[in-house]
């Protein structure tokens, strides 16, 4: 130890001359002449550093607690200063300030001047502040009223506010400031856009109500008393209240204006319907052009003054209530139009109805007097519409009734020109009707899948009404299968006369077989006497029963397409089943001669 203490004193000069060093040589010396032990030596030089350190630490506890009052007070000054100007957030004071009493490495022995010194120097920027503080609060105070104000006036409590806003100083930075100004831009433009909403709203009320001939006035003013044209632009109530009931209003306006449009253009259809009953003249029908122009117009298509008044709604419904009554002394005329429609209707669906009998149903109970006129016009009227639900219902099958029949006389047509021999020649058209041919086979191939689909939506029909669907006074349903009937019987002969044929060849066969039917080679192959007959007729001379058959079912294809144009009541097309060019020429050919052409 006590040579790390003289290596000490060599290396600082100066705690050499400390008289601590010197007692401590003396000290030495003396250990040296009592012989002092090494161990007792380091003891009490331990000791006596231990001493010398309690008494250093009690005088720098000291001398720092009197430091820290003193910086205590110039902190507090610091303090009130930074205060400021933080709230004011001036930078140009931040600056200065910082730079002499706020720098990051500020320390008291570096400084400008003492603590006394320092605290003297805070005073002026002090009261610069202070002044500025007082002019920044008379801005956001200014700012905030008008905020306060404006915000009141979308409340719609304006007249409430009272005294001027509290002002928060703790932070008055122009920052904040501008935060406020920013905020009152904002505030003035949705003032000025609340106002011309307003605006807006004023006029489509004032048109609304010239249109349906209110009093606008009353209108306007009963949402608020500053919607008035009298009052300034700027003095308008702009609150969402206002806003709400302006366009509540607005709305209630609209409806009413749809209803009313709605109930004028059904009574301009009514009047309308009325003149067309009775040939009104077209003098009085102009009379309400100014009515019957809106028939067909759009709620926002209406905006002629008046238009949709409540006197001009009444004027109308007493001339609809004089045209009805006028219309109950044509009651006969009127119901007898409508009878012709109705029967129109049926006559379109084919639906069979006895017209006599209910024109004079009609005319009995006219007579009477035990119906009222507008009864029976709305019962016809009823049996009009049901007739059309009716005629919509049977629509999709009566189509493919048509589809189906017109495919039965392609089938008629592509017999009789089978049966042409001449359909080949190269006349002229016969390229056309060969084009038909083809297009025919195609389609008389679908009739199965026609009349298959037609009876079951036949079928699902009249299960769903629970009633017979009928065709012209005849039920589909029986045409149908009459049909398929005669076509199984077609079908039948068909086979019949491939048999009977099939066994006349096999009788030749036998014939030939027992006189010798091959031809000598001196004997042409092609003269073939047996061929000529066969083709032309028996040796009875009868025609054959395919070709008879064929005959009596073409007249009754006739008269059938005949009776089709007449009334048609057609039960089911007489040809059923289409003869294809290798069976026409099977029948020509068969063991029946017939003859080759008329």
């Amino acid at each position: 130890m006590v040579e790390s203490m003289a290596v000490t004193e060599a290396e600082n000069p100066l705690v050499g001359e400390i008289t601590c060093g010197s007692l401590l040589q003396k000290l030495q010396e003396i250990w040296d002449e009592v012989g002092e032990s090494d161990e007792e030596r380091d003891k009490m030089l331990l000791q006596i550093e231990q001493e010398c350190l309690d008494v250093y630490k009690r005088k720098v506890e000291q001398a720092a607690k009197s430091r820290a009052q003193l910086l205590q007070a110039l902190s507090d000054a610091k303090l009130e200063l930074s205060t400021l100007v933080s709230a004011l957030g001036d930078k140009s004071f931040i600056s200065i300030v910082s730079a002499h009493l706020f720098h990051p490495i500020f320390k008291p022995e570096t400084t400008l001047g003492t603590i006394s010194e320092q605290l003297a120097a805070i005073a002026p920027a002090l009261e610069q502040l202070l002044k500025q503080k007082e002019e920044r609060v008379k801005e956001f105070s200014d700012v905030q009223s008008q905020i306060q104000k404006i915000c009141g006036e979308i409340a719609g409590n304006a007249s409430e506010q009272t005294g001027a806003p509290a002002v928060d100083e703790s932070d008055l930075s122009l920052k904040k400031l501008n935060e406020y100004q920013v905020k009152l831009q904002e505030l003035q433009k949705e003032k000025s856009d609340r106002l011309h909403k307003v605006l807006e709203f004023v006029s489509t009320v004032h048109d609304l109500c010239s249109v349906l001939g209110m009093d606008f006035f009353s209108t306007v003013t009963e949402v608020h008393p500053s919607l008035d044209d009298t009052t300034g632009v700027q003095s308008k109530s702009i609150s969402n209240d206002t806003l709400l009931r302006l366009a509540e209003t607005v709305s209630a306006l609209n409806e009413d204006k749809k209803q009313r449009l709605h109930k004028l253009q059904e009574l301009a259809t009514q009047l309308i319907d009325l003149w067309n009953l009775m040939d009104t003249p077209e003098e009085e029908r102009i009379l309400f052009d100014h009515v019957t122009c809106h028939t067909s117009a759009s709620v926002d298509g209406v905006t002629v003054p008046g238009a949709l008044a409540l006197d001009l709604i009444e004027q109308v419904e007493v001339e609809v209530e004089r045209l009805d009554q006028l219309k109950a002394s044509k009651m006969k005329e009127i119901a007898f139009k409508k009878q012709v429609e109705l029967e129109e209707i049926f006559a379109r669906a084919h639906i069979e109805i006895d017209p006599e009998a209910a024109r004079e149903k009609i005319m009995a109970l006219i007579d009477s007097g035990n119906v009222e006129p507008t009864e029976l016009l709305a019962d016809m009227d009823n049996q009009i519409a049901k007739a059309k639900e009716e005629v919509l219902s049977r629509k999709e099958i009566l189509d493919r009734v048509e589809k189906w029949m017109s495919a039965c006389e392609e089938e008629s047509w592509l017999e009789d020109y089978n049966r042409d021999e001449n359909r080949y020649n190269s006349s002229r058209g016969a390229h056309l009707n060969l084009k038909r041919a083809e297009k025919a086979r195609i389609l008389v191939n679908k009739i199965p899948g026609m009349v298959d689909t037609l009876v079951a939506k036949t079928r699902a029909w009249e299960e769903d009404r629970g009633i017979s669907f009928s065709y012209d006074g005849v039920p589909l349903l029986a045409m149908l299968d009459e049909y398929a009937m005669l076509r199984q019987e077609r079908e039948e002969e068909k086979r019949r006369l491939r048999d009977q044929k099939k066994y006349g060849e096999q009788q030749n066969t036998e014939q030939e077989a027992i006189f010798g039917s091959k031809p000598s080679p001196a004997r042409p192959s092609g003269t073939k006497k047996v061929v000529g007959p066969r083709a032309n007729g028996g040796t009875n001379g009868t025609p054959s029963r395919r070709l008879s058959l064929n005959a009596t079912q073409n007249g009754s294809r006739s008269a059938t397409k005949d009776g089709k144009r007449d009334s048609m009541k057609l039960a089911a097309p007489a040809n059923f089943v289409a003869i294809s060019k290798e069976d026409a020429a099977s029948h020509v050919s068969g063991t029946d001669p017939v003859p080759a052409s008329p």
